[in-house]
């Protein structure tokens, strides 16, 4: 008990020294625009401007350039139909049911985004609740918006988190559940342990939510690196993550097939030969090798060497059906990560024996 705690503390630390430039870029970026709202702008009661900021920064995963834009125009198109509508009806909550109703009606019309059609319903609903009819801060309302989006594009500019850390982490995460899947696999084999199987299998049907987050991650990432530009330099190490995203989601979803067949084979009769173990485990390995060599800004050439080693030994020769189904889909996964250290699709599968032998 004590160890998993302690494990979930670090792990919370770990999180927490990856997403502290992100809640600094909020803490500063919010005062920051209040400042300019109320001292350079001379607006009152700002409270656009730091919302903005945060929302715009956010501490998770997300498009911020797009969210600067979602979040000026939702504010705009709300406090435009609060506005004129206010001004004729009242204030009320059948008022209100109508502005937002409109509003929000014409954010779905003119774009789906959630955060879009949000913000025109809550300013919608600031307007007519908290502004009394007539009132002409609508105008003030959208530069206070455009200010702290544009303070909170700043911010991620100046205080930026490390994009190369964030991808790293994200693909450890997605590079650990394939070793694990395959390691699991091959000791099932190995033991004809069922059960082992079945926890391989689950560990594999789990995976889903980890390629989402690692792709969330590149987004960030890739907007970080181009924002700013402190982490110009760094955009040569996270192209590597981005050429590898999509052959290891791959690789993923291959490994569930195996791990399917791997569950069902070991309640036939016929046990599984002790040579599949072997090469899973050396996958399993290698997969563990590309994830070192990534995270240390390295060509993964040593992993692609660990990989074609494998690749040489897999021949198609007749196993059994079950195992010849574990077979093809080893070698897919294979092809997928010689992929994820650059290989193109013609080197990685021309690495493979052919499948009709001579």
């Amino acid at each position: 008990m004590g160890t998993k705690l302690g494990e979930h503390m670090r792990e919370r630390l770990r999180t927490f020294g990856l997403m502290a430039p992100s809640v600094a870029q909020c803490a500063v970026g919010s005062a920051l625009a209040w400042v300019i709202a109320t001292q350079l702008l001379g607006h009152a009661r700002p409270f656009f401007a730091p919302i903005a900021v945060l929302i715009c920064v956010g501490v998770g995963l997300g498009q911020r350039l797009r969210r600067v834009v979602e979040l000026v125009v939702g504010v705009s198109l709300g406090v435009g139909v609060g506005d004129l509508l206010v001004s004729w009806i009242g204030s009320g909550p059948w008022q209100i049911a109508l502005v937002v109703g409109l509003a929000m009606s014409a954010a779905v019309l003119l774009n789906s985004g959630a955060l879009f059609v949000a913000q025109a319903g809550s300013s919608a609903v600031l307007v007519a609740t908290l502004l009394p009819p007539g009132d002409t801060g609508g105008l003030d309302r959208m530069l206070d918006a455009l200010t702290g989006g544009v303070v909170g594009i700043a911010a991620v500019a100046l205080l930026p988190a490390s994009p190369f850390a964030i991808a790293a982490k994200h693909a450890s995460g997605v590079l650990d559940a394939l070793s694990t899947v395959l390691e699991k696999c091959a000791a099932a084999i190995e033991t004809r342990d069922a059960d082992l199987a079945a926890e391989a299998l689950e560990e594999a049907r789990g995976t889903q939510a980890v390629i989402e987050e690692f792709e969330q991650a590149l987004e960030t990432s890739r907007e970080i690196a181009t924002i700013s530009p402190l982490h110009w330099h760094r955009r040569a190490r996270l192209s590597r993550y981005q050429s590898a995203a999509v052959p290891v989601d791959h690789a993923l979803r291959n490994s569930r097939v195996l791990a399917r067949r791997t569950l069902a084979a070991l309640g036939e009769t016929t046990p599984l030969p002790t040579t599949l173990a072997t090469s899973l485990r050396e996958v399993s390995e290698a997969a563990l090798l590309l994830q070192l060599e990534l995270g240390a800004g390295r060509e993964p050439q040593l992993a692609r060497q660990a990989l074609l080693a494998v690749a040489a030994r897999q021949r198609p020769d007749r196993l059994g059906f079950s195992a010849d189904v574990i077979l093809a889909q080893l070698r897919s996964i294979v092809v997928d990560l010689l992929q994820a250290t650059g290989a193109t699709d013609d080197e990685a599968t021309a690495a493979l024996p052919p499948l009709t032998q001579p």
